[in-house]
């Protein structure tokens, strides 16, 4: 009986694991969460990630939710640069940089 219970939490923590450091790849294919667009200042610094900027950027959704995103650039953007970023989850499709006015 305790070989089963350890093996059943030791496949638990196994997949919680997995889920935390593969979070992106699994909210692009999950089905229940939706797509929704995030309007993000830049404010951090941006980490290297192949030769792309990896920016990693907290934003707020139309309906006032703080949610966080993650996405990569082919160039460097600035500080206080506004954007709208497609995002399902922590992956992102795609963004544009808009104006303050644009801003919710």
């Amino acid at each position: 009986m305790k070989k089963i219970l350890i093996s059943c939490i030791v496949v638990v923590v196994v997949f919680a694991s997995l889920y935390l450091l593969l979070r992106e790849p699994f909210d692009r294919f999950n089905p229940l969460i939706e797509q929704e667009y995030v309007y993000v200042e830049i404010q951090n610094e941006p980490a290297d990630d192949n030769g792309r900027y990896k920016y990693r950027e907290q934003g707020v959704t139309e309906s006032g939710e703080t949610k966080r995103v993650i996405f990569t650039t082919s160039t460097r953007l600035d500080q206080g640069t506004l954007l709208k970023v497609l995002a399902k989850g922590t992956y992102t499709q795609g963004y544009k940089l808009i104006n303050e006015d644009e801003m919710p």
